[in-house]
């Protein structure tokens, strides 16, 4: 079961010297619309293709518009061996509510 981490957790963790990836699995008109600082962008339809350029030893946390593809993401990263994997919660839209910096679409 994939394990969620909120937007205030991840910038945390991120602050306290955390190495995830935060992988963005929005299209690319949804990041230039609102970009999460830090992320590495992988549409979810390219990822099968992409899986290569992620370290399935280093943790991710994905990311995209409320958190519904990004949890599809994390479970297909899973099945793939990837063994620290979490979903943001809520997604940017979360994150737009916790930081202003971040513009909800």
């Amino acid at each position: 079961m994939v394990r969620e981490v909120t937007p205030a957790e991840f910038v945390a963790g991120r602050e306290a010297g955390s190495a995830a990836v935060l992988l963005d699995v929005r299209e690319a008109w949804e990041v230039c619309a609102s970009a999460a600082p830090g992320s590495t962008h992988i549409p979810m339809a390219e990822l099968p293709g992409r899986l290569a350029e992620l370290d399935p030893a280093r943790p991710v946390v994905v990311l995209c518009r409320s958190g519904v593809r990004s949890l599809q993401v994390a479970q297909f990263l899973e099945r793939r061996g990837f063994t620290d994997v979490a979903n943001l919660a809520g997604g940017i839209l979360q994150w737009s509510q916790f930081d202003p910096s971040i513009r909800a679409y």
